[in-house]
């Protein structure tokens, strides 16, 4: 692929550090600038002193996302024939939507290798749901020039391919995860399933909110989220994790 010139460099420590991620991925890179650059969050480009207030991961999110998208629909389309267009758009929204590439991003360890502002760190938006999901798609993006469409889909399938699958044959919806725990006690009439708003931090124009999920009076779940519907998401996830793990219905 074509050699990207002109990035802000890589330092021989934060190198090693983007290395050290490939590896645990399975991937090479040519161009770790382009791979530093996909885990570059606005704000650090906007605090950091000196640094290129545009050299961020917002371009590289854009083409991952459009990446991501044609593996996903060539995926449905050859392997799915009988789904027309209508199916084929509505399950391909499930399997890109946020909380799908966030967890994907959590599965790869993202959080811990992006770089951010001061104001970022300190609210946890290294672990925050949209800036993940942002910076899988980004990394995506850097991966996809560096080593092409061929290398990109290995990569994207190797992570996602069971998802796909899964959400393909009905068997999961990937993010509506209130649904799924719905769907879990529907048949169990005597089962009431209630959310409630546990706080809030941060500033009003950039508040996580934390929720928690109860069955019967009983907290299942916590998750945290930038929206009230966000975060009980997230909330009934761990729910049906530990459902799951537990191997046990409430009580």
């Amino acid at each position: 692929m074509r050699n990207f010139t002109g990035l802000p460099r890589c330092s021989e420590e934060r190198k090693a550090r983007l290395k050290e991620l490939c590896a645990s991925l399975g991937i090479v890179m040519n161009q770790y600038e382009l791979l530093n650059l996909a885990l570059t969050h606005t704000s650090y480009a906007h605090e950091t002193p000196r640094y290129p207030h545009n050299e961020h991961n917002e371009r590289l999110e854009f083409l991952g996302d459009s990446v991501l998208s044609l593996i996903v629909s060539t995926y449905m389309y050859c392997h799915f024939p009988h789904f027309d267009e209508g199916k084929m758009t509505k399950t391909r929204a499930q399997v890109v939507c946020e909380a799908s590439l966030y967890q994907c991003a959590k599965r790869m360890g993202l959080g811990d290798y992006l770089r951010m502002g001061n104001g970022e760190i300190a609210s946890g938006g290294n672990q925050r749901p949209s800036i993940l999901a942002d910076a899988f798609e980004a990394v995506l993006g850097a991966y996809f020039l560096d080593q092409g469409y061929d290398a990109a889909e290995r990569y994207l399938l190797g992570l996602m391919e069971n998802e796909i699958n899964a959400v393909c044959n009905g068997l999961v919806m990937m993010g509506d995860y209130k649904s799924m725990l719905q769907e879990r006690l529907q048949h169990k009439w005597q089962y009431e399933i209630v959310y409630e708003m546990l706080g809030f931090e941060g500033p009003e124009h950039n508040r996580i909110f934390t929720s928690g999920v109860f069955v019967n009076g009983e907290v299942y779940g916590t998750g945290k989220g930038r929206t009230k519907k966000e975060s009980e998401q997230q909330a009934a996830k761990e729910a049906l994790e530990r459902l799951q793990k537990e191997n046990f219905q409430p009580g």
